[in-house]
């Protein structure tokens, strides 16, 4: 253990830790490292000792029940020959195909793992649905025979809004598929990932299910990747589950460490001294295959820090960019796999020039023997160390419920009058629609589309980022549309420009839109939905569900004075993201 009294040394020299920091930063950062190390918060952590978060008797008393993540390696490296069987029977059934419908950490890490790893011979293709978009939700089974697909529900809950939803719907698909075949006939297609007593309870049908997993009840949803949440679908998808969880004994155990070379303990620092010192926007520059990590940490790390007024703020998927596009409030982290030298080589120069601009830059190389369940191990320490040094409890999201409520608020009245509340456009020209809120409303407005859209970036605060969201389904053509959307307003504006899809990031980042740093410029997009589906059993369907989430989060964010402008991109939202693009590039010149 390090002297508290000691002065601490220049660690990423003295240990070679894969960090560049310019002067005025190093010091900021070894002394967070240093303290990190004299007050043991490596040993505090496996400990469970919940003071290294809270003095609050009753927040310890509830963190000491979120920390279950710690032993999830060894636990459920114990379950993979059960995991393993569980998949070999339902590929010998003949199902050809599983869609797992969850969201945020239920449904991010699946994500990860399908998207990472090569397609095995030994599983099936598995299809992750997270949006209440109805063409989102038709897309999942379009190209699937029914009679072979497998339906994977997860809802740490039980009781998620968009889960049930999903369940509901394919519930009722399959059903029919079966010529209404009875209950238990259906239930052979479903499995349910969630917690014991009143979660499994709330789970409708839940006793006709061929499999359910329940997840220990002290693991919270973004810090489930290493228990069933990720473990089913890497069982269905035919996985090296023992290598994956070897992967994660092997970081655990170097996350034990007392000195600077523990994985967790420097990152975690380094991120949380960085985000105080004011570069507080995480930038990820992740290798292609393995893009989709950067959504999995990205609802790690803003649900996790982002509160009470502080938190790191991810940004994830912004195109890299020339070192004048930038502010002073960046951190860059490069991850890719130690043996992909040509990408690793593609993005050298872009951050050495970052580097030589003064950006701090971290590198970070999965070596072959750790890979990924290394790597989600590696994030949860880091983060809860992060959350540590800023002095907030990472395991809770306080504001998360703000826009469920608002939700349900909104489906209450559309249950009472049959139609969604609205107020009237700001200005509507060709396919688009802008609407405010209140400062917007209240004031003069804006002859254009294009002074209404420069009124609302204007608001904009230094150091600040921009937010897309999208309410829309993804598909390549949008994703890349979206993109390039970030790109302009990141090169015009050098503030961080994030992208997120809704309801999905409503279970991640959107804690830290309305808890952290009050510095979010907030744009969302809608769209008609012209082709709806109905959820059985409710009054709305989908597109109204979809709808009035946007609706919900939009009077949160008001609620706390955060800029936001409403963009509805008509009943095509190609066309109108097309028109968008002219509006934007008019506002910003």
């Amino acid at each position: 253990m390090t002297d508290a009294l000691s002065p601490p040394r220049p660690l990423d020299d003295a240990f070679r830790l894969p960090i560049r920091l310019p002067a005025e930063l190093r010091a900021v950062v070894d002394d967070r490292i240093h303290r990190a190390l004299s007050e043991r918060w490596a040993e505090r952590l496996w400990e469970r000792d919940a003071t290294l978060w809270t003095e609050d008797p009753s927040v310890a008393a509830r963190i000491g029940h979120r920390l279950g993540w710690l032993e999830a390696p060894e636990t459920f490296a114990d379950r993979t020959d059960e995991l393993v069987a569980f998949a070999a029977a339902v590929v010998e059934e003949g199902f050809e195909r599983a869609v797992l419908c969850g969201m945020g950490g239920s449904s991010l890490a699946p994500e990860v793992l399908d998207r990472a790893f090569p397609r095995s011979a030994h599983g099936i293709p598995l299809n992750v649905l997270d949006s209440t978009d109805p063409t989102a939700v038709r897309a999942a089974t379009a190209d699937a025979d029914l009679a072979r697909t497998l339906f994977v529900v997860a809802s740490k809950s039980g009781t998620t809004t968009e889960t049930l939803a999903f369940l509901a719907h394919f519930w009722q698909l399959v059903h029919e598929a079966h010529g209404r075949g009875p209950e238990a006939e259906v239930g052979e297609h479903f499995v349910a990932i969630t917690d014991p007593g009143k979660s499994l309870e709330a789970f409708p049908r839940s006793g006709a299910f061929r499999s359910v997993f329940l997840n220990p009840e002290d693991v919270g949803g973004r810090y489930s990747a290493l228990t069933y949440v990720g473990m089913v679908p890497a069982a269905l998808l035919g996985l090296e589950l023992d290598e994956l969880m070897r992967g994660a004994r092997l970081m655990a155990e170097r996350c034990r460490a007392t000195d600077e070379t523990n994985p967790g303990i420097w990152l975690g620092a380094a991120l949380a001294a960085l985000a105080r010192a004011g570069r507080d926007k995480l930038t990820f520059v992740i290798e292609p295959s393995l893009v989709a990590f950067g959504a999995w940490a990205e609802q790690l790390i803003a649900e996790s820090t982002g509160k009470q007024g502080t938190g790191i703020v991810p940004v994830d998927g912004e195109p890299l960019g020339e070192p004048a596009v930038y502010g002073t409030d960046r951190v860059f982290l490069r991850l890719g796999r130690a043996s992909s030298r040509d990408w690793r080589g593609a993005t050298d120069a872009a951050l050495d020039a970052l580097s030589e601009h003064g950006h701090p830059v971290i590198d970070l190389l999965l070596e072959g023997g750790e890979w990924l369940g290394g790597e989600f191990f590696r994030w949860e320490f880091a983060t809860a160390v992060a959350g540590a040094a800023l002095g907030i409890d990472p395991f809770d999201e306080p504001n998360v419920t703000e826009s469920k409520d608002n939700t349900r608020r909104v489906l209450a009245a559309f249950g009472e009058t049959g139609s969604l509340p609205h107020d009237p456009p700001l200005r509507e020209e060709g396919r688009l629609r802008f609407f405010g809120d209140a400062p917007l409303r209240l004031t003069e407005p804006g002859t254009d589309l294009t002074t209404e859209l420069r009124r609302h970036l204007d608001r904009a605060r230094p150091n600040g980022y921009i937010s897309i969201q999208s309410y829309l389904a993804a598909t390549p053509a949008r994703e890349a549309a979206l993109r390039d959307l970030q790109r302009t307003l990141r090169d015009s504006t050098h503030r961080a420009v994030t992208l997120g899809y809704g309801p999905r990031f409503l279970h991640s980042t959107g804690q830290s839109h309305k808890g952290g740093t009050p510095s979010g410029c907030f744009v969302q997009l809608v769209g008609g939905h012209p082709d709806d589906l109905p959820i059985p059993g409710r009054r709305e369907t989908f597109g109204v569900l979809i709808e009035a989430q946007a609706l919900g989060d939009f009077a949160s964010l008001e609620s706390h004075d955060l800029p936001v402008l409403r963009i509805h991109l008509s009943d095509d939202p190609d066309a109108g993201l097309a028109e968008l693009r002219t509006v934007v590039e008019r506002a910003l010149t």
